[in-house]
């Protein structure tokens, strides 16, 4: 922590007892004065509101010495209610008060030792006082820092409960956001799962057909050796038609080259198959965990396949790049645009980002050009 900023929270603690005291005589002289209103049933709600409104301004200043002095943010559109202002300003007021007693003491110590080191340098104090007052101004001295950090964490910890997502809240969001997510990556897989049994039956399992059909009318008896040998041959090409789809099937379902060289190879594949040409900037120095390579491989993957298959593009651009720990996915197209982020494909992309953390954002305005762009954290 730097000079500065330490200077900083230091006249944050020390604006807060302040504020505290400020609250504190607001809570004896307002309380006093709508007293009689708080005790009776009828009017106790007009005198709770305005009781709140007076500790709302305090609040508001310690909302802006948070943030001025140690940089807390909080939610703008959050409103915090009138039972939380006034928990927040009667806590704060026991908890600033104690901090400004404490800090007095501190203060009240450092005179004591200057004038106990006064003493000392002119001979009035012996070895055995110099002891005592040593292990007692040290003990002293220490419960004092331990109390002062004490009272700070409950400063931040009373301004995140009352002015922003409480823990709770914060967990409640997280458990949100895994269900969310974990159906997403459920939806992704079995969109996944019933496009590669549709690629199987449509298309391997057509040209299997087809190839059987061409074995089986080259020995129909009959033909002539150039008819047989014509046919072998149409059968021979069908064939490795079949094993070009039947490997392009099984990258799809996992890519191989990543349990080998790596991701950039894999890219490099896709780039070897891709029908429009790939232009690939990776700019990653080192190994990414697993499961963030197979999601930047799927994502350029299937922005690839849909700027050949659907926006009818004549050049693809994809950059990887890894800063602050957070590796980039870039992929431009030159095609039409007009891509739906909620489709079948961009959505199970959007699942697969979004569990490990990630966000995936879609830029495809009609007329093109289309960016897909993926934030994968590595941490």
């Amino acid at each position: 922590m730097g000079w500065t900023q330490a200077g900083r929270r230091g006249t944050g603690v020390l604006l807060g007892c302040g504020t505290a005291i400020t609250g504190l005589l607001y809570l004896a002289v307002a309380g006093a004065a709508l007293g009689p209103s708080l005790l009776r049933p009828p009017s106790r709600p007009r005198a709770r509101a305005a009781l709140a409104a007076g500790a709302r301004r305090i609040a508001a200043l310690d909302r802006r010495r948070r943030t001025g002095c140690f940089g807390d943010r909080f939610p703008l559109h959050y409103e915090p209610g009138d039972s939380e202002v006034l928990r927040y300003v009667a806590t704060r007021a026991y908890a600033g008060t104690v901090t400004a007693v404490t800090l007095a003491l501190i203060g009240f110590g450092v005179v004591i030792a200057a004038v106990f080191a006064a003493a000392l340098v002119g001979g009035r104090v012996g070895p055995a006082e110099l002891l005592w007052q040593v292990l007692l101004g040290g003990a002293l001295l220490f419960l004092g820092v331990q109390g002062l950090r004490s009272l700070y964490a409950l400063d931040a910890r009373l301004a995140r409960d009352t002015f922003g997502p409480s823990e709770r809240e914060l967990l409640r969001r997280r458990i949100d956001e895994l269900a969310t997510s974990r159906a997403a990556v459920v939806h992704a897989v079995d969109a996944e799962r019933r496009r590669i049994e549709r690629d199987l039956h449509d298309g391997l399992q057509q040209r299997l057909v087809a190839l059987a059909m061409l074995l089986g009318r080259a020995r129909r008896p009959g033909r002539t050796p150039e008819q047989a040998e014509a046919l072998l041959r149409q059968a021979h090409e069908e064939s490795q038609d079949v094993l070009a789809e039947l490997r392009e099937v099984a990258w799809r379902v996992y890519p191989s080259a990543l349990d080998g060289p790596g991701l950039r190879e894999a890219l490099g594949g896709v780039a070897e198959r891709s029908p429009v040409p790939l232009r690939l900037a990776y700019d990653v120095p080192g190994p990414l965990p697993q499961l963030v390579e197979t999601a930047a491989y799927f994502v350029v993957s299937e922005a690839v396949t849909n700027a050949a298959k659907h926006a009818c593009a004549t050049d693809v651009e994809a950059r990887l790049a890894l800063k602050a720990g957070v590796l980039t996915v870039r992929v431009r197209d030159d095609g039409t645009g007009g891509a739906d982020p909620a489709g079948a494909g961009l959505s199970g992309l959007r699942g697969r980002v979004e569990a490990l953390d990630g966000r995936l954002r879609v830029d495809s305005p009609l007329g093109g050009p289309t960016t897909v762009t993926a934030e994968l954290p590595c941490a």
